[in-house]
């Protein structure tokens, strides 16, 4: 099944599949998504984002693990919140820290692709919506997040959201090894077997309330070994045969 990617072409974004070092450009990834007959060399583009999401939603707690690292009681139900989009960021582009003297931290995250408009989907069909997989990092203010009540705006502060580099059209994602790296040390390592909330689950439960539309996105949840980032790192997330996902660390303030 196809790999697609998004990329910055004379100013404009467009969506290609991945066949190699090539992509091939499509004309309507939510639709037929046919080969337009163009292409070019991967080496030569600028990767973007792989959506532009309407909405960007995250579920916290989501792996046993975390919640006991994190101090908190397994939720009922998915805990959700939304990330603002303006926060996304593609593979290599920088992690602004906001306010370096607050707790940052990163959390790998397995990224749903919603494929298609859904209202109202059951487990049995939810994964009919779904286009594909891709990875996040839900970047997270801890000083912000536990002085509010609300987490959204701790986690939503721009370049928050790092997503790609790649939507993967044919992963069975009840199993797939999670791993985050920090400056090339192991941090989190875990497999969405872990997950409370599984992707058919949180699709529906999100659906019973919230109509998903082509290109929206759902962060999974991270599992355990979660920690601080500060100017100078380099995060590289890796899930299953995806990624990696590199993003480099920076101080807001120190980028002109």
């Amino acid at each position: 099944m196809p790999i697609y990617g998004r990329f910055l072409i004379n100013g404009a974004a467009r969506h290609a599949e991945i066949d190699g070092d090539t992509a091939y450009f499509i004309d309507d990834l939510f639709g037929a998504a046919r080969r337009s007959g163009e292409s070019a060399a991967i080496s030569g583009l600028q990767v973007l984002a792989p959506v532009a999401p309407s909405k960007l939603l995250a579920i916290g707690l989501n792996y046993a693990d975390h919640a006991k690292e994190s101090g908190k009681p397994l939720p009922d139900v998915p805990l959700m919140w939304i990330k603002a989009p303006s926060a996304i960021i593609a593979h290599n582009e920088a992690v602004q820290i906001a306010y370096p003297e607050h707790q940052t931290d990163y959390e790998g995250e397995l990224t749903i692709v919603i494929g298609k408009r859904c209202k109202g989907a059951t487990v049995e069909n939810a994964l009919d919506y779904v286009l594909g997989y891709t990875i996040g990092q839900d970047i997270s203010d801890r000083d912000v997040q536990f002085s509010e009540s609300q987490w959204a705006r701790a986690k939503s502060f721009d370049t928050y959201a790092p997503l790609g580099p790649y939507i993967h059209t044919d992963l069975d994602s009840s199993d797939l090894p999670v791993e985050t790296r920090l400056n090339g040390e192991i941090k989190q390592q875990s497999s969405t077997n872990q997950l409370v909330f599984n992707v058919p689950q949180l699709v529906a439960f999100l659906s019973e309330s919230i109509t998903l539309e082509p290109g929206d996105c759902i962060m999974t949840g991270t599992p355990f070994g979660v920690g601080p980032i500060k100017d100078g790192d380099v995060i590289e997330t890796r899930i299953g045969p995806m990624g990696p996902l590199v993003n480099p660390v920076r101080s807001r303030d120190c980028v002109k």
